[in-house]
């Protein structure tokens, strides 16, 4: 079982590293590139648009799956979801300043109201405590949110690829531990091994930038990947795979909306962003973070036996260090590290 699990993992991984590839070359060719501005995490004009080499892998492995095991009419919606938002992330990457926040959030909100159409009704993330038409309001608000944080914390090398893979891997291991469904296990391989490919041509100094193509679709597979664990009962494990990023995200959007600052605007005001201006270079703060991320793995893991709350303490004391580290990160140098990273 391992062994097949690795296999595909390195399968898919070469799918991805393939088609992110062949993008590249199709990106330069076109000349769509990401071009520094006052907001950026890089210095240099880079190919913007990578996140097609993830999804050519993910989206037709996934339909793939769901004919294996018989799930074809249970995985559509979420597939539907996830196809409109490339196409709308698409168009908003090729356009100079982008669609209005309207139109983007009114697809979002179309794709997490399909992709919840695949959870019966008693999938409930509450477990029945709350009525079913609140439990899918909080499940509605709590995609559309992860979602869009996503997106905000693709902001430098890696960060969003390492991200994708560590949850993939994570949701992969819970699901095993936990016997869910195969197609949940294998979906999350695949998510996980599309991620590494891509990885290979984002990493420090990055190639090519993932984009809002790659990064709006991935933030809502994934949110529903983490759903499925919620409601069947690990809710912990949902929450502590992705607790980096929830954390950074949300607090800094808080922060944002505290002083009056636009919620929409683009702004370099993340833990991971502020460590690069302190002089850290992109690869290293990745590394921090997914070194974070295999101990939220194992915590996640754990939690699905007798440790849901010693997991939770202990990830969250994690998180609080990781991010007053981030934040508090001496200058290492004179100057800021500005080698190629997507915008912020």
């Amino acid at each position: 079982m391992v062994f097949s699990a690795l296999l595909f993992l390195i399968v898919v991984g070469c799918c991805g590293w393939a088609f992110t590839g062949l993008t590249l070359i199709w990106l330069r060719h076109r000349q769509i590139l990401d071009h520094p501005n006052e907001r950026s995490s890089h210095s240099l004009p880079t190919p913007r648009g990578g996140g097609w080499g993830i999804l050519l892998t993910v989206l037709p492995t996934a339909g793939f799956l769901g004919f294996q095991h018989d799930e074809v009419l249970r995985i559509a919606p979420f597939l539907f979801g996830a196809t409109l938002l490339m196409m709308v992330s698409w168009a908003d990457d090729r356009r100079r300043h982008g669609l209005p926040p309207l139109i983007r959030l009114s697809a979002q909100a179309v794709a997490v109201a399909t992709g919840l159409a695949m959870f019966p009704d008693n999938a409930l993330i509450f477990q029945g405590w709350i009525p079913l038409l609140l439990d899918r309001a909080v499940a509605f608000l709590a995609w559309l949110w992860f979602i869009n944080l996503f997106n905000f914390m693709d902001g430098i090398d890696g960060l969003a690829g390492g991200e994708a893979a560590s949850i993939g891997l994570g949701v992969a291991l819970v699901a095993h531990i936990t016997e869910l469904p195969p197609m949940i296990e294998e979906l999350s391989l695949c998510v996980a091994g599309a991620a590494f490919g891509f990885l290979i041509w984002n990493w420090q100094p990055a190639k090519i930038f993932m984009g809002d193509v790659g990064s709006i679709p991935l933030g809502y597979i994934l949110g529903g990947l983490l759903l499925a664990l919620a409601v069947t009962g690990a809710w912990a494990a949902a929450l502590l795979l992705p607790a980096y990023f929830c954390a950074d995200a949300t607090l800094t959007l808080c922060r944002r909306v505290l002083r009056g600052a636009s919620v929409w605007q683009a702004h370099r005001e993340h833990a991971y962003q502020k460590a690069v201006q302190a002089g850290r270079r992109h690869a290293e703060v990745t590394r921090f973070v997914i070194l974070t991320n295999i101990v939220l793995i194992a915590l996640a893991a754990w939690s699905t036996t007798d440790g849901i709350f010693p997991s939770i303490l202990i990830g969250s004391a994690l998180l609080g260090g990781l991010l007053r580290f981030l934040h508090k990160s001496n200058k290492l140098d004179g100057s800021r590290d500005c080698v190629p990273g997507r915008r912020g």
